[in-house]
């Protein structure tokens, strides 16, 4: 919005020139869903305690968990509210790759707004159905998938990291990839949300990576230099992963250990679906398997937990799935697998910003 109200000023007024470059939009994006969430944050606190939205804890989670009932949650509301006036504020509204990514994070809220809901009124950690949520997500990515596949220029190749010659065309099975990536990295997300800080940190790291990824694949000239998929609009994305990017380190202020609120299903389902949607469009989902890797180790780490239970009727390889809760089982303190799972990501987010250069 303020690039089309003040750029067009700017041969009168030279200094708003400033506003056609994304990397200081995307700046102020990230400080203005930051600002947005830390003033929000003690009020909303307030009145999710006022209006007795509390967390609802597993029953067979570890009994340290036990002091997070009825902590204020749902605070992924929040988040998403900075988010959307962080991106409206400062990208550009014309471009409808901005809008594409607001549309599945929003959407994917609302699904996990349904679920937070369900869990509280029920008093229980079970929420919607696994089918009626897995429905609801598939038809918000199958939007996506759609809507980029029939995207002028774009085509189904794909994009892997260190291999720059090796682009296999999937076609119109494209489609199906992109609702299995923003399905999968939208509950990869919401599995690893079981810690205070735990989810919100790596999503910042991922964020601020994929913000370098979309700025660079929206730029030909370095696109080409960088063998990297050149995708047009998608540099306005950066602005969106700014706004991401300052929502959850906002978020992480009141999340941290000792968590005042959580962000739940709404912040989870919606943060993970917007990643997935991010990779999607800017060609850079293998990508994801690195930088989000923690989000991958934890959702790996329930499939194979269930999977080899079933197989081996009630045997299991972790003392508790998600993987998180198998340390917090070895009697490492939750701040201590928290801090070790952001050094990690960090670590990850390095390993995939090398790839620039690995191709």
């Amino acid at each position: 919005m303020l690039y089309h109200l003040l750029y067009p000023l700017h041969t009168s007024l030279s200094g708003l020139n400033v506003f056609r470059y994304i990397t200081f939009r995307s700046i102020g994006g990230a400080v203005t869903a930051f600002i947005i969430v830390l003033l929000l944050g003690p009020l909303f606190i307030r009145t999710m305690k006022r209006l007795q939205i509390g967390q609802v804890v597993r029953d067979d989670g570890p009994e340290t968990h036990l002091a997070k009932q009825g902590v204020p949650t749902m605070g992924g509301l929040l988040i998403l509210f900075a988010v959307t006036v962080g991106t409206l504020l400062w990208a550009r509204l014309d471009n409808s790759l901005v809008w594409l990514g607001l549309f599945i994070t929003l959407f994917y809220g609302c699904v996990g707004s349904l679920d937070d809901v369900k869990k509280i009124k029920k008093g229980d950690s079970t929420g919607l159905s696994a089918k009626g949520k897995l429905g609801l997500q598939i038809v918000g990515a199958s939007v996506v998938g759609l809507f980029i596949f029939l995207h002028p220029g774009f085509d189904g190749h794909l994009s892997l990291p260190f291999l720059k010659n090796f682009r296999p065309d999937l076609g119109w099975f494209y489609v199906v990839f992109a609702i299995v990536v923003i399905v999968g990295s939208s509950n990869a997300v919401n599995l690893t949300d079981g810690l205070d800080g735990l989810a919100a940190g790596p999503t910042v790291v991922t964020t601020a990576v994929y913000l370098v990824f979309s700025y660079l694949a929206g730029h030909v000239v370095l696109a080409e230099y960088l063998q990297l998929a050149y995708v047009p609009g998608s540099g306005e994305l950066a602005i969106f992963c700014g706004a991401i990017f300052g929502a959850c380190l906002g978020f992480l202020w009141f999340n941290a250990y000792p968590a005042q609120m959580f962000m739940g299903d709404v912040g989870s389902l919606a943060l993970g679906g917007a990643l997935g949607a991010i990779a999607v469009i800017i060609k850079q989902e293998f990508l994801l398997a690195i930088v989000g890797g923690v989000f991958v180790m934890e959702a790996l780490s329930v499939i194979l937990q269930v999977g080899y239970f079933k197989m081996t009727s009630g045997k299991r390889i972790f003392l508790m799935a998600p993987f998180h809760h198998h340390f917090e089982k070895k009697g490492w303190h939750e701040p201590k697998v928290v801090v070790r799972f952001w050094i990690v990501s960090i670590i990850l987010g390095l390993i995939a910003i090398a790839t620039l250069k690995l191709r």
